[in-house]
């Protein structure tokens, strides 16, 4: 299991490279501010889509992004 402080930093790499330095911590300091919501965004994100639209998503990100690793069924 991957601790608290690997996932902080592996977030904060993903928004710095997604981003730049600045409009990363831009985007910290909104959400801080503003007491953002993840999951009510989300919910308003898919309730917005039209039937099907998000089984359309699901399998155009799948085809693009292929698993390579090593899973293990338990």
């Amino acid at each position: 299991m991957i601790n608290t402080v690997d996932i902080l930093n592996r977030g904060m790499e993903c928004l710095t490279e997604g981003l730049g330095v600045v409009e990363a911590e831009h985007f910290i300091s909104v959400i801080m501010r503003e007491k953002f919501d993840y999951t009510r965004w989300q919910r308003e994100y898919f309730d917005a889509m039209a039937p099907g639209e998000f089984h359309d998503k699901a399998v155009e990100y799948a085809d693009g992004h292929p698993y390579s690793g090593n899973a293990e069924r338990l």
